[in-house]
């Protein structure tokens, strides 16, 4: 019997189950959202919610605790910097879980765990404006150089 053992084996060993927890909150922290089964995601927001909590402080000492968890050091840069800011006023309750329905190969459910102060889709289409607009100033500026040069051609010549 199982009394008062907490938390999913997700049948995988001890250091298997830390890796993939670790894994999920770093891509979690890295794109807001991520899609794996309904199990997964529930232990995910398990792990998750109190590192969020932690990083609402932010100090040397809690950036190291966190740190020992998450091993990418953009996912933790991002943590303090944009997420543990938005949560500062929530008290708990950091991610959602969506059900997706079941997978078609092998009947699994599937769900999607996010950060609910962030909507995905949002940020993606921010991110191709952004990178849009890269793309189009040179253009913008070669067009804007262009005009003014025939003005300037035109005006000693009148």
């Amino acid at each position: 019997m199982r009394h008062l053992n907490s938390g999913r084996k997700l049948k995988r060993t001890a250091s298997h189950r830390k890796a993939l927890m670790e894994s999920l909150a770093t891509n979690l922290f890295l794109y807001k959202q991520v899609r794996t089964t309904l199990a997964k995601a529930k232990e995910t927001r398990v792990f998750v919610e109190p590192l969020i909590t932690k990083a609402k402080k932010d100090s040397v000492a809690t950036r190291r605790h966190v740190a020992r968890f998450i091993k990418d050091r953009e996912a933790v840069r991002i943590l303090f910097s944009e997420i543990a800011p938005k949560a500062i006023d929530r008290p708990g309750g950091y991610t959602r879980v969506v059900k997706l329905g079941q997978r078609h190969g092998d009947g699994g459910e599937v769900a999607v765990i996010e950060l609910v102060d962030f909507n995905a889709a949002d940020e993606a289409q921010k991110r191709r404006k952004v990178s849009k607009e890269e793309e189009s100033k040179p253009e913008a500026e070669a067009t804007k150089a262009e005009p003014v040069k025939e003005k300037q051609e035109s005006a000693p010549s009148a």
